[in-house]
């Protein structure tokens, strides 16, 4: 249906609003809505938790649009009903408002997957969606010269400079098409990245975050000059924007220039154990401005990159994930140590966590006031799992074979000595 035939129904749908017959229509119209309505509530499926992700897209997409396409065609069956009795100028102009409708919210869920989930087009999918369907109900109507002219009329004055409100929106609206592409390309482009497993985690964070920004930069140049605007306006801002990085924003650009430092020269990355600013965990996530610290009790720190940088930062697993630990303890002056010593090691060998090579070993490291220190000294190679726990496991299993061997572990003792006086008058 061209532009002219909507003409002309809209020409003849006025004529029918001067005749009680359009109200014929107008039911025929409300049924057909209702009817859709509640068919399309009963066709609502969701496919199940198990199913393929291409599935519950799919059923996603057919959930958005089988009340408009329900409403068309029962439309079209209501205007061959009801064609024999009277005018269906009002259906035939409700037809392809609604065929329009469905087009457009499957074009926009299909935009929407095309980003990353959780992104904020899933809150905006439906507000996107309405006003693209006003703007093709206004042209298909034949409303849309008209309310363009209205608005290039309203003119709006930026000090010597008079603008439309149809420029605006105009510039507001491409500005909008060439960010949502740049986001698209941005999108895939990490996507790519994330899956070429030859490069470092680090190096495809940081090639993620930078192909984005290039791409946002590259569409805001792009649509600039198509809306008339003169580049070189960007110089001004841009020396604004260098003397306010320069004074108030120091702390936040250092930052983000410390991000791609530690991103470039792969000093601290996913997964490593590190302590850093009086904090002790793995590192779980890193941008451009922190890195995010899990501790082993669960509590996640946020550490700003200048800290990273400019401070000592201990990576217990930098070129190696092997971390040695000990648990001392004290036995008494008459023990013999020799067994003692194999039996510690045996302890420490028990466990499945501690490594085989370098094998555990106890030593004698000190004569103390109560006893003879001992220390039994093992290695593992996944400090992530906590280091606590194995000494822990340790421990007990040491003082359960202690007391069974009868081996005495000293502690400190007090004499008291009550000494009884003679009290004299």
């Amino acid at each position: 249906m061209n532009d002219n035939q909507i003409g002309g129904l809209l020409r003849d749908l006025w004529a029918d609003l001067q005749d009680p017959n359009i109200l014929w229509q107008a039911g025929v119209l409300a049924l057909c809505m209702l009817a859709a309505w509640w068919l399309g509530r009963l066709m609502q499926w969701r496919a199940p938790d198990a199913s393929t992700e291409a599935l519950k897209r799919g059923a996603a997409a057919f959930r958005r649009i089988v009340f408009p396409l329900l409403a068309m065609l029962l439309l079209v069956g209501g205007r061959a009903a009801l064609g024999h009795w009277h005018k269906t100028n009002l259906l035939s102009v409700a037809i392809p408002l609604f065929g329009a409708l469905a087009g457009i919210r499957f074009a926009v869920y299909l935009i929407r997957l095309a980003f990353s989930r959780g992104g904020w087009l899933d809150g905006f999918e439906r507000t996107i969606g309405i006003l693209v369907w006003a703007a093709v109900a206004l042209h298909l109507t034949g409303l849309l010269p008209d309310i363009v002219g209205w608005l290039e009329d309203a003119q709006i004055a930026f000090g010597r400079q008079k603008l439309s409100l149809w420029v605006l929106l105009s510039a507001a609206f491409w500005m909008a098409v060439t960010v949502l592409l740049a986001l698209w390309a941005g999108s895939a482009l990490e996507a790519r990245l994330m899956d070429a497993q030859r490069l470092d985690s680090s190096l495809r964070a940081v090639f993620a975050r930078l192909g984005k920004a290039v791409l946002l930069i590259a569409a805001v140049l792009v649509v600039l000059p198509l809306l008339g605007v003169d580049l070189t306006v960007l110089s001004v801002f841009g020396g604004a924007l260098g003397v306010g990085l320069g004074l108030g924003l120091q702390k936040i650009a250092s930052n983000y220039v410390s991000g791609f430092i530690i991103l470039l020269d792969r000093s601290i990355r996913l997964g490593d154990v590190i302590s850093a600013d009086q904090q002790h965990g793995v590192v779980t996530r890193i941008t451009t401005r922190y890195v995010v610290v899990r501790s082993l009790a669960g509590v996640e720190a946020i550490i700003p990159n200048d800290t990273l940088v400019t401070t000592t930062v201990l990576n217990h697993s930098y070129t190696d994930k092997k971390v040695r630990l000990a648990v001392t303890l004290q036995v008494a002056y008459g023990t013999d140590l020799v067994p003692v010593q194999r039996l510690l090691v045996e302890i420490a060998q028990r466990q499945a966590r501690v490594m085989r090579d370098p094998e555990p070993t106890a030593q004698m490291t000190n004569f103390a006031d109560s006893g003879i220190e001992l220390e039994v000294g093992f290695w593992i190679d996944d400090p992530e799992n906590g280091s606590q726990n194995i000494r822990s496991d340790i421990s007990v299993q040491i003082l359960s074979e202690f007391r069974t061997r009868g081996i005495e572990i000293p502690f400190p003792q007090r004499e008291v000595t009550l000494l009884q006086g003679t009290i004299r008058n």
